[in-house]
């Protein structure tokens, strides 16, 4: 029964639907269709790609899965909050900040010095 209707589906719809199909003879021909025949080709266009696109999908470069959501992989582990206190006074500056650079294993000040010079910029 259930091959009875794919069997009608492929052999007598399909092909009656695809004759009713205003396809133009050139691409010149796609400018002169109509909005009621643009109607009639959006589901088939629809489906021509979809069907190209599962078809080159395969042949994409595949997006890297990332192994870790995890920023800081190594550094105090075991603590759930990794938080560094510095005297503000050893820096000589009124406003500072820094941040430990996950990556990299390292402890920078540039970055955040460059923006506190930017911030006393503003101010002024």
């Amino acid at each position: 029964m259930v091959l009875d209707s794919v069997a009608r589906i492929v052999k007598v719809q399909l092909p009656a639907y695809l004759k009713q199909l205003p396809v133009p003879e050139s691409i010149t021909g796609f400018a002169r269709l109509t909005v009621s025949e643009w109607l009639r080709l959006l589901p088939f266009l629809g489906v021509l790609a979809l069907l190209g696109y599962l078809a080159v999908r395969p042949f994409f470069p595949k997006k890297k899965q990332q192994k870790d959501s995890l920023i800081n992989l190594k550094i105090q582990k075991e603590n759930p909050k990794v938080v560094n206190e510095i005297n503000i006074e050893d820096l000589c500056l009124t406003k500072a900040a820094y941040c430990r650079c996950w990556r990299s294993k390292t402890v920078s000040l540039q970055p955040l010095l460059a923006w506190n010079w930017m911030y006393r910029q503003s101010l002024s």
